[in-house]
């Protein structure tokens, strides 16, 4: 194995919120990774952060995985992909942060491709009133 296939190393990690493909060396990371949340402990949300109901025997608690609050199910319901948190299935979110990685997913998908591959931009430089014309090109990696 050359040195670059060992830094771009993987490893399959099991967290509290799931299965996550995290870079073996944190110099891999990607810069627009995000780092699990600490969990709102059970003993201090005896109801749903959002709607209020009351945890009880019938309606169980559920950890957004990512912002670490309690809710009840219909307020966690949605399994979204959560690839910055490297995770390998879609996660159960609440409806606020399954908006953004929805959002998020699709910047990814649309616009980063679009500045891996070049993209022309207007670039306004300090306080200069003049734009230049610039092409932007990502690495793959993303640095």
């Amino acid at each position: 194995m050359s040195g670059g296939e060992a830094r771009d190393a993987k490893k399959l990690v099991r967290s509290p919120s799931g299965l996550r493909m995290v870079p073996e060396h944190r110099a891999a990371r990607s810069p627009f990774g995000l780092d699990e949340p600490p969990w709102v402990p059970d003993k201090e949300c005896p109801r749903c952060m959002q709607c209020d109901t009351k945890f009880d025997f019938i309606t169980r608690k559920h950890h957004c995985r990512r912002c670490g609050k309690c809710f009840c199910d219909k307020c966690c319901s949605k399994k979204v992909p959560l690839p910055r948190m490297c995770f390998v299935d879609p996660v159960r979110q609440c409806a606020e942060c399954a908006l953004i990685s929805q959002k998020e997913t699709e910047f990814y998908d649309k616009q980063l491709k679009v500045l891996m591959n070049g993209a022309t931009f207007f670039v306004t430089l300090g306080t200069s009133d003049k734009s230049e014309l610039m092409v932007c090109r990502l690495s793959n990696n993303q640095r």
